[in-house]
């Protein structure tokens, strides 16, 4: 089969690869979409990418080609989503319904493990995966459906564990309008009744939000926290979700955030600030709550899921041929995506 592979730090390559053989309590899936994340380009160039010979793809969704022995619930040619969290299940995180944060994952600053973070992923023909990894899409045309195990699971993670500050008449700001930011907004508008307000450097990115639904836009620059602070009568956001996470972003959330609000830094770009206890210098309003939120559980993908069945949300995606990867990465890189890119095998 062919596999888009990280074949050097910084260098990938389309290869010919056996299809993987599966286990009794795995599933082979044919591919039918890998969607492409800026993790994906953390990966190309950052410390994972020592590890060579690795499949990328976090994203995926296909169809059951194949089935353990000990396999059961799911059926040849079945549609499928794969979770993107492969948590142990059985440590005191996980059966309380917090498997992102799984304790065998490396201790308290590990992560689980995660197709093309770890293991193989999707971007390939096959992918094989353990049953209890797999969610089913039912009538959810699985090309497209491949972004709602990140896209989809993240930044609905990040609002549920903002639920206390998205009341009625709340406002609340979505920092980066890309694959999550893009969904993050839809999810905002059908879920709650906050204002809305979504902000990026690219005007195509801020018309895309205002059509998801965004109540406002401002254009990412010098004056953006200001404009915030004038749509709040000077108070700032009850909530601020920022998909970027390098400096200028975190400096823009930390610059806005209202007293007692949920700051959720979700983007992975480096960007950091300080929290001295002392609320008079620290820049930080008393009362705000700030989280490193990471991907989601399997009741926020079900939750996705749901929505997608009822038509409520929908990715926005283009599609790549497997063989075009490389183009895909490159669009990706120079902020040409809008939405999410999917590369169909």
């Amino acid at each position: 089969m062919r596999a888009l592979k990280l074949v050097a730090p910084g260098e990938i390559a389309i290869q010919d690869v056996p299809i993987p053989t599966i286990d009794a309590d795995e599933v082979l899936v044919k591919v039918a979409g890998a969607g492409l994340c800026h993790s994906d380009l953390h990966v190309l160039h950052g410390p994972m990418a020592r590890r060579t010979s690795l499949t990328l793809g976090h994203e995926t969704a296909g169809w059951v080609a194949g089935i353990g022995g000990s396999v059961t619930g799911v059926a040849i040619d079945d549609a499928v989503l794969v979770y993107l969290v492969w948590a142990c299940g059985v440590c005191r995180a996980c059966v309380q319904g917090r498997d992102n944060v799984c304790m065998t994952a490396g201790g308290r600053l590990g992560l689980p493990p995660c197709p093309g973070l770890g293991p193989d992923g999707g971007m390939a023909e096959y992918i094989k995966v353990k049953a209890r990894y797999l969610e089913p899409l039912g009538d959810i045309d699985p090309v497209r459906a491949a972004p709602l195990a990140d896209a989809g699971l993240t930044p609905m993670h990040a609002i549920n564990g903002a639920r206390h500050r998205l009341a009625p008449g709340a406002v609340a700001v979505v920092i980066g309008i890309g694959g999550l930011g893009h969904m993050a907004v839809q999810l905002l508008k059908v879920m709650t009744s906050v204002a809305v307000v979504a902000v990026d450097t690219d005007e195509v990115k801020l018309h895309a939000a205002r059509r998801l639904g965004a109540d406002s836009v401002v254009l990412a620059g010098g004056d953006a926290a200001q404009e915030i602070l004038d749509l709040t009568e000077g108070y700032g956001a009850d909530a601020v979700f920022d998909f970027v996470g390098n400096q200028d972003t975190v400096d823009l959330a930390a610059a806005v955030i209202a007293p007692d609000g949920a700051l959720r830094l979700v983007g992975v770009a480096g960007g950091r600030f300080s929290y001295p206890s002392n609320g008079n210098t620290s820049g930080i309003p008393w009362g705000v709550d700030i989280r490193r939120s990471y991907a989601g559980t399997r009741q926020d993908q079900r939750m996705v899921i749901d929505l997608v069945k009822a038509g409520r949300i929908a990715v926005e995606a283009k599609l790549y041929a497997l063989d075009d990867g490389l183009q895909a990465f490159e669009d990706l890189a120079e902020g040409r995506t809008l939405g999410r890119a999917i590369l169909v095998p």
